[in-house]
C-alpha cells in the first residue's frame, strides 16, 4: 500500500557547480491531488471539486473551499473525513476527502460541471463580479486601520513561518495576521489558492468567520480567485509580494476591500481601500 503522502517528497540529484559535480539528496514540495467529495443528508453523493495540492491540512483545505465557493458554510458540515468507500483503491484514500453535510447536497449549477483545478490557477470561472453579488455583502468599513510599518513588516514575518518552503524552496504561502502585524496563522501548498483555502479552513473550523478586523498576506500575486475567498471569509485587508491582476483590483474595489501589492522592503502600492491604511 502506497504510504500516505506528506508534504515533502526526498529525492536524489546531481547538482553541477561550475566545474564541479556531486550526487545529493534534495527535498521537494509534494504535489498530489485531493479530491472533495459531498455527502448529503439523504445519501447523495457529489465530487465537487478534484486539486493538486500539497498534502497537509486537508480537511481545512476542504471546508475552506467549500466556503470559498458559497457552497456549504461551517453550520452546514456535519464532519468531515478521508474516504474509505469501496470504490476507492486504498492507496488514494488520504487523496480523497469526504464532507457529511446536515443538508441536502446544494444544487448549483457549478456542482453540474465540478470543479478541476491546478496548483497554478486556481478556480477561475465561478464567475464574473455580478455572480458575487449573490452571495457575498460589501465588506464595511469596520475598525481595522494598518500603519505602513506594519504592512512593512508582514513580509518578512511571514517568510520566516515558511517551514516547508525552507526546505524546499517551492511553496506559496498564506498568512493570517492582526491588525498589529501578529502572525495567527499560516498555511503552505504548492498552489497559492490551496493556502488560502487550508487558512480560511482553519478559520471556518474553529469558529472564526467572519474575519472582520484581520488581514490576508500571501507571498505571490493577488488574483482575482485570491480576492474571492478572502470576500467570502470576510477579510478586508489583503496584501501581496507581487502585482495583483486588474480584476482582483475591480472586486477589491467593489466590495470595499483594501487591496495592497508590491510589498516588498518597505515600500507598497495600494491599489483600493487606501482609508484603511494610516498614513
Amino acid at each position: 500500500m502506497k504510504a500516505r503522502p506528506g508534504p515533502t517528497t526526498r529525492v536524489r540529484i546531481r547538482e553541477l557547480a561550475g566545474s564541479g559535480v556531486r550526487d545529493r539528496r534534495d527535498d521537494l514540495a509534494t504535489e498530489e491531488p485531493l479530491e472533495i467529495r459531498l455527502i448529503g443528508a439523504g445519501g447523495t453523493r457529489k465530487t465537487v471539486a478534484i486539486t493538486m495540492r500539497t498534502p497537509g491540512h486537508d480537511f481545512e483545505l476542504a471546508a475552506g473551499f467549500l466556503c470559498g465557493e458559497g457552497l456549504a458554510g461551517p453550520e452546514d458540515i456535519a464532519a468531515i473525513a478521508y474516504c474509505a468507500d469501496e470504490d476507492l483503491p486504498p492507496e488514494a484514500r488520504y487523496n480523497t476527502v469526504t464532507v457529511r453535510l446536515h443538508g441536502p447536497v446544494p444544487d448549483l449549477p457549478a456542482l453540474d460541471r465540478h470543479f478541476l483545478t491546478s496548483s497554478a490557477c486556481g478556480v477561475c470561472g465561478a464567475a464574473g463580479l455580478d455572480a458575487l453579488h449573490d452571495r457575498c455583502k460589501p465588506i464595511p468599513g469596520g475598525l481595522l486601520r494598518l500603519t505602513p510599518e506594519v504592512l512593512y513588516g508582514l513580509p518578512g514575518t511571514l517568510r520566516e513561518a515558511q517551514g516547508v518552503f525552507g526546505k524546499t524552496g517551492g511553496l506559496h504561502a498564506a498568512g493570517l495576521f492582526s491588525a498589529t502585524g501578529t502572525l495567527l496563522a499560516l498555511r503552505e501548498d504548492v498552489g497559492r489558492h490551496n493556502a488560502v483555502d487550508k487558512l480560511v479552513g482553519w478559520a471556518a473550523l474553529a469558529e472564526r468567520l467572519p474575519l472582520a478586523e484581520h488581514v490576508l498576506m500571501v507571498s505571490g500575486r493577488a488574483s482575482y480567485e485570491i480576492m474571492q475567498k478572502a470576500l467570502a471569509a470576510g477579510i478586508p485587508a489583503v496584501c501581496a509580494v507581487s502585482a495583483p491582476s486588474s480584476l482582483a483590483v475591480d472586486l477589491a474595489r467593489e466590495f470595499g476591500m483594501t487591496l495592497v501589492g508590491f510589498l516588498r522592503g518597505e515600500r507598497c502600492n495600494v491599489y483600493a481601500g487606501q482609508e484603511r491604511v494610516t498614513v
